[in-house]
C-alpha cells in the first residue's frame, strides 16, 4: 500500500519535471522566466486547514423559592458561557499530526464541563485526552434533618463538592497487528458540607471538609490478528482520602431540648480527622478468538491487590456522657490506625456455537473472589472535671471473604427470517463470611447465595415497518446476602416499533419488576411497572414533532426493627408518576438562502404517593442565521418544582440564554 502511494505521488512529479525540462530545451530565450514564475505559484488548495464551530453566549437567571433546592436539582447559574467548541485542524504537511480534533462544552461556570482532544498521525500514534469537571451540590432541607420539627432547617448530610476526572491514552502504531499503549487517569474531589459527630445519646451536626484522589497508571499491548484479538495490561493505582470535621461553637446537638439525668449535653469544641492512604497493582487480560467459522470464544481475567492504611485522630470537649455507665465527662481524645489488604480475582469465559444455520448457543461463566483482612488499634482517653480515666486500647481485627459465581446458557433459534426465539438458564451461587468487623463490632456472620433464573425472549420482525421483542426472567432463590436483594423475582421488558406511514413512527415499551423476599421479620415486597409511548412525526421538511409519555408505578413494603425500642414496624413507600415531553421543530421562511428555526415544547413530571412532586420545564429555542457561518441562538427555559408535603422546598426559575454560533 505504501509503495502504491509513493508511486501515485512520484509519477506525476516526475512527469511534471520532465515536461519542464523539455520546455526549457525548446522554448525561446524568454520562456524560462515565465516557466519559473508559473512553477513558483502553484494552485492553492481549496481545503481549509481548520474547520469548526464556536458557540458562546450569556445566561440570565431569576430564581424564586428555595435556592438550595434549585441548586441541588438544576444548578445552572448566570453569566457568560462557552456553550460549545468543536474544531478540526488538518496539517497538509503532516508534521506533528495529520489531524487534531478538539471538543469542549459548558465552560464558564456550569456544573458539568467537558473537554476532549484527539491527535493522530496515521500509522504512528493516536492520542486521546478527556477531562470532566462536575460540581455536586446537595442541600435538601427535609433530608437527614431531625431538627426540622422544631423549625431548624439544616440538612445534616449536605455537601458541595467538585469532581475532576482526567484520562490520557497514547496508542502507538495504530492499524498494525501489535499496538502498545500507555495511559494515565486521575479522579479527584474536594468539598465542604455538614456531617454528624456521634456521641452516645446525642448527635451533633458539624462542618466537614473532604478531599480524595486516585491516580491510575497503566500500560499494555493489543494484539490484532485475523482470528485472534488480545489485550495484555499491567497497572497500578494510588489512593488518598482525607476528611476533617470541626466545630468551635456551643452545639447542643439533635436532643438539645431534652436533659439527660438533669444535665444538658453539649459540644463546645471538636477536631476530628482521618486519612487513608492506599495503593494497588493489577493485571488484566482480555481475548476474543474465532478459531472456526462456527465458534467464537472470549474471556477476561483481572487480578488486583489493593492495600490501605488508615490514621484517625479525635479531640472533643463539652458536657458529654457515656450511656453504659452514665459517666459525664468534659473532654475526650482518641487515636487509631488500621491496615488492610484485599486480593481480588475476577474471571469470565464464554463462547458462541453455531452448530446449525439457524441455531446459536451462548455459554458464559464468571467468578468474582474477594478476600479482605484488616487489623487496627484504637486508643481512647476520657477526662472529667474531677477525674482522668486511664486510656483504653482496643485491638481490632476484621475479615471478609466473598465469592460470587454465575453460569448462563442461552439458545437462540431463528424459526424464520422474521421470528427468533430465545431460551436460557442462569445459575448464581456464592458464599460470604465475616470475622470481627471494625465498625459493626465483635461477632462472626456467614451467608450463602443460591439463585436459579429462567430466561425467555422473542424477536419478531413482521416487516420493515413493524418490529417487536419481549424479554422475560423468572427467578427463585433459597439464600441471598441482603434483604433487599433480588430474591424471587419476575422481570419483563417489551418493546415495539411501528412505521405507520413514511412520516410517522410510533414506539411503545413496557417494563415490570416484581420482587419478593419472604424472610421472617422483613417480608420484602417490591413492584415496579413502567409504560411508555413515543411518536416521531415529520409531516414536511420544515416541520418535525417528537413526543413521549411514560406512566410508572412503584410499591415497596419491608419490615424492620425500630432503632429506639427494637419493635417491629413496616416501611411503606408508594409512587405513581406521569412523565411527558414534547418538542416541535419548525423551519421558518428563509431569506438570502438562510433558514431560521424555531423549536418549542417541554417536559413535565407529576407524581402522587409517599412524596407527591410536580416538576415542569417548558422551553423555546430560536435559531436565526445572520450570515453564512454566523447564527444567533436564544433559548428560554422555565423550571417549576413543588412538593405537597414540603412546600418550603419548592422553587421557580426563569432562564434566558442568548449568544452566537460561529462556524467555518
Amino acid at each position: 500500500m505504501r509503495l502504491g502511494l509513493a508511486l501515485f505521488v512520484t509519477i506525476p512529479l516526475l512527469a511534471q519535471t520532465l515536461a519542464q525540462q523539455a520546455a526549457q530545451q525548446t522554448a525561446p530565450p524568454t520562456a524560462p522566466a515565465a516557466a519559473d514564475a508559473s512553477s513558483a505559484s502553484p494552485t492553492p488548495s481549496t481545503e481549509p486547514w481548520i474547520t469548526g464551530t464556536v458557540d458562546f453566549g450569556f445566561r440570565f437567571t431569576s430564581v424564586g423559592g428555595s435556592n438550595d433546592v434549585y441548586r441541588s436539582v438544576v444548578n445552572l447559574g448566570q453569566g457568560p458561557r462557552l456553550l460549545g467548541l468543536d474544531f478540526t485542524i488538518v496539517d497538509p504537511k503532516k508534521r506533528l499530526f495529520d489531524r487534531l480534533d478538539v471538543r469542549a462544552n459548558n465552560w464558564g461556570g456550569d456544573p458539568y464541563n467537558t473537554l476532549h482532544v484527539n491527535a493522530s498521525k496515521r500509522g504512528i500514534y493516536d492520542f486521546n485526552f478527556d477531562y470532566r469537571d462536575i460540581a455536586y451540590f446537595s442541600l435538601l432541607p427535609s433530608f437527614a434533618d431531625p431538627l426540622l420539627g422544631t423549625g431548624i432547617v439544616l440538612d445534616e448530610d449536605s455537601y458541595f463538592a467538585r469532581r475532576r476526572m482526567s484520562d490520557f491514552q497514547l496508542d502507538l502504531f495504530p492499524g498494525h497487528r501489535i499496538i502498545p499503549y500507555l495511559a494515565y487517569g486521575r479522579d479527584s474531589g474536594e468539598g465542604t458540607g455538614i456531617t454528624t459527630f456521634e456521641s452516645d445519646v446525642n448527635q451533633y451536626p458539624v462542618a466537614d471538609h473532604t478531599f480524595d484522589k486516585t491516580d491510575n497508571y497503566r500500560g499494555g499491548v493489543r494484539l490484532e490478528f485475523n482470528r485472534f484479538h488480545a489485550t495484555l495490561e499491567q497497572g497500578g493505582t494510588t489512593l488518598r482520602d482525607d476528611q476533617q470535621a470541626y466545630d468551635s461553637t456551643v452545639n447542643y446537638g439533635n436532643n438539645y431540648q431534652q436533659q439527660y439525668f438533669g444535665q444538658t449535653l453539649d459540644l463546645t469544641n471538636l477536631a476530628q480527622a482521618y486519612g487513608i492512604r492506599g495503593d494497588s497493582i493489577y493485571t488484566k487480560v482480555l481475548f476474543t478468538a474465532n478459531p472456526f467459522s462456527w465458534v467464537d470464544v472470549s474471556g477476561q481475567f483481572l487480578y488486583s491487590r489493593p492495600e490501605t492504611n488508615v490514621n484517625y485522630t479525635q479531640f472533643d470537649t463539652g458536657n458529654l456522657v457515656l450511656q453504659q455507665s452514665i459517666l459525664f465527662y468534659t473532654a475526650e481524645q482518641a487515636l487509631g490506625f488500621a491496615a488492610g489488604k484485599q486480593p481480588h480475582t475476577t474471571g469470565s469465559l464464554g463462547f458462541e456455537l453455531r452448530p446449525l444455520k439457524r441455531v446459536r448457543v451462548l455459554q458464559t461463566w464468571m467468578t468474582d473472589r474477594m478476600h479482605t483482612s484488616a487489623a487496627g488499634l484504637v486508643t481512647d482517653m476520657i477526662l472529667g472535671q474531677f477525674f482522668a480515666a486511664p486510656a483504653t486500647s482496643s485491638p481490632l481485627a476484621s475479615l471478609l471473604v466473598m465469592n460470587y459465581n454465575q453460569e448462563q446458557t442461552d439458545v437462540l433459534l431463528e424459526v424464520t427470517h422474521k421470528l427468533t426465539l430465545r431460551g436460557g438458564y442462569r445459575y448464581v451461587w456464592g458464599d460470604a463470611e465475616t470475622g470481627n468487623m471494625l465498625i459493626a463490632g465483635p461477632g462472626q456472620e456467614s451467608s450463602e447465595l443460591r439463585q436459579q433464573v429462567g430466561i425467555a425472549g422473542i424477536n419478531f420482525r413482521a416487516s420493515q415497518k413493524l418490529t417487536a421483542n419481549v424479554d422475560f426472567e423468572d427467578a427463585s432463590s433459597s439464600h441471598a446476602y441482603f434483604l433487599t436483594s433480588l430474591y424471587n423475582y419476575q422481570k419483563m421488558r417489551a418493546r415495539a416499533r411501528y412505521q405507520l406511514v413514511s412520516t410517522l413512527a410510533l414506539q411503545a415499551s413496557f417494563s415490570l419488576l416484581n420482587n419478593q423476599n419472604p424472610a421472617a421479620g422483613s417480608n420484602y415486597d417490591f413492584l415496579s411497572r413502567q409504560n411508555s409511548l413515543s411518536a416521531t412525526w415529520t409531516p414536511s421538511k420544515r416541520v418535525s414533532i417528537v413526543s413521549e409519555y411514560t406512566r410508572s408505578t412503584l410499591r415497596s413494603n419491608i419490615g424492620y426493627l425500630e432503632p429506639e425500642f427494637l419493635s417491629p414496624v413496616t416501611s411503606l413507600y408508594r409512587d405513581n408518576a406521569h412523565n411527558a415531553s414534547a418538542l416541535v421543530d419548525l423551519a421558518l421562511p428563509g431569506y438570502a438562502k438562510l433558514t431560521p428555526r424555531l423549536a418549542f415544547g417541554g417536559s413535565l413530571f407529576i407524581s402522587s404517593g409517599s412524596r407527591p412532586t410536580t416538576f415542569y420545564q417548558p422551553l423555546a429555542r430560536l435559531s436565526l442565521p445572520l450570515h453564512k457561518g454566523v447564527v444567533w441562538k436564544s433559548e428560554y427555559r422555565y423550571y417549576g418544582y413543588d412538593e405537597a408535603f414540603y412546600q418550603y422546598e419548592g422553587f421557580r426559575a426563569h432562564l434566558l440564554q442568548t449568544g452566537l454560533a460561529i462556524s467555518r
